[in-house]
């Protein structure tokens, strides 16, 4: 996760770098339960309405939770599917709680309304994240089922209301760009306190809608529309959140457009910045980031189902953390890791970590070739222009 606001703020602070700091275990993201009452076309678990099998019950979930202490994981955020739809949902919670884990919730916020609004409240989420993937309209259509919208932005004024943090959760296409500024309002009329815009990685039913993914020059255009943002809320004194997920070219782009913006004016601030840019390394998957899924399969991350490295009911998550000799893991865990392409010659490798390795295998078949999916040019990595996708039109993946 790249986190726009606590970059900013630190920039807007002028505070010096940090030291580079080792997370002592993953932040581990838990698909309880692939059922979901949607049929989100972006979805990366394929999830659907109906009962899947050998899925990890409550005894089991007990267990692996007491081990993720064992492997010091610090977060666990609780996904689907939709996890309201399991029945031991508030008991999952309320165990992982009492072991000392941060706990967040992801869900798509249609299943919280006024019965059990005050039952979220007593799970004493950190943190609930709710996706609303543009206006009424778009998000209806996206999201296969009318009226979700309305049900989930009365989801965002229920858990506000009642005290919870909550954010809106936002994949970027060609199809809702035009929505994002609408979005951002409505972000700041409701007193969102987080905003989480997720680049369209091409795995799941996201791998198929590929095709549907923003154009390069629509991205740069997002995210300069939320470093804007987030800039104007630091600079007023709002405290919110603006954070970006699976594309680590957000680091490069932000540390550009500081330049850019306030490159004569605050030289030393863009240094201790780039640094902790370089701090933060960008991709971390099989690093700081893990996924169990509905099976208790352990995956690299959750857009690496189709590799699985153990599995929770039959093997400790701390042991295949700590010794697994996975090829794929091993590379994760190479400094630098073995990118391919203008990646390898990227003059940002150190920020972003080679990015996304999922675009590269959904598009090449190999974890390392360069990603498709950065939306830099040859000129702004500072690498000789080679043959790549336009930047005016999508990337498609096969």
């Amino acid at each position: 996760m790249f986190r726009i606001s606590q970059l900013l703020k630190t920039f807007h602070d002028d505070l010096p770098a940090n030291k580079a700091h080792k997370m002592p275990g993953p932040v581990v993201i838990w698909n309880l339960i692939r059922r979901c009452n949607l049929r989100c076309k972006h979805c990366y678990s394929t999830s659907l309405d109906m009962d899947f099998k050998d899925e990890l019950n409550t005894e089991e979930i007990k267990a692996t939770i007491d081990d993720l202490k064992v492997a010091n994981v610090p977060v666990l955020i609780l996904s689907g599917g939709e996890p309201l739809m399991r029945p031991d949902i508030f008991e999952i919670t309320a165990y992982a709680k009492s072991k000392g884990f941060y706990v967040a919730l992801s869900t798509n916020g249609t299943l919280i309304d006024e019965s059990n609004i005050e039952q979220i409240k007593a799970a004493d989420y950190q943190y609930v994240g709710i996706s609303i993937d543009g206006l009424e309209e778009f998000h209806d259509e996206f999201r296969q089922q009318k009226g979700s919208f309305k049900q989930s932005m009365n989801a965002l004024k229920l858990c506000k209301a009642a005290g919870i943090k909550v954010g809106m959760r936002l994949c970027l296409t060609h199809d809702n760009f035009a929505d994002l500024p609408a979005m951002l309002d409505l972000m700041e009329e409701y007193k969102v306190d987080k905003f989480y815009l997720s680049h369209l990685n091409y795995s799941g039913r996201g791998k198929r809608n590929a095709e549907n993914d923003a154009v390069f020059k629509m991205t740069k255009d997002a995210m300069e529309m939320l470093y804007e943002r987030a800039w104007s809320h630091i600079s007023k004194g709002i405290d919110t959140d603006f954070v970006t997920g699976n594309n680590d070219a957000d680091g490069p782009f932000l540390l550009q457009w500081v330049e850019k913006r306030f490159g004569d004016k605050y030289p030393e601030r863009i240094a201790n910045l780039k640094q902790r840019l370089i701090n933060w390394g960008g991709n971390s998957s099989g690093i700081n980031v893990a996924n169990i899924d509905n099976t208790g399969t352990i995956h690299p991350d959750t857009y690496w189902w189709n590799h699985p490295i153990g599995n929770v009911k039959t093997e400790k998550f701390s042991d295949v953390w700590r010794d697994t000799q996975d090829p794929l893991m091993l590379g994760f865990r190479q400094s630098p890791r073995p990118v391919k392409g203008r990646c390898a010659k990227c003059q940002y490798l150190n920020i972003c970590g080679g990015n996304t390795r999922t675009r590269a295998f959904a598009q090449s078949k190999d974890a390392w070739a360069e990603d498709p999916g950065c939306y830099l040019t040859d000129a702004e990595i500072g690498v000789q222009s080679t043959v790549r996708q336009s930047a005016e039109i999508p990337f498609v993946a096969v």
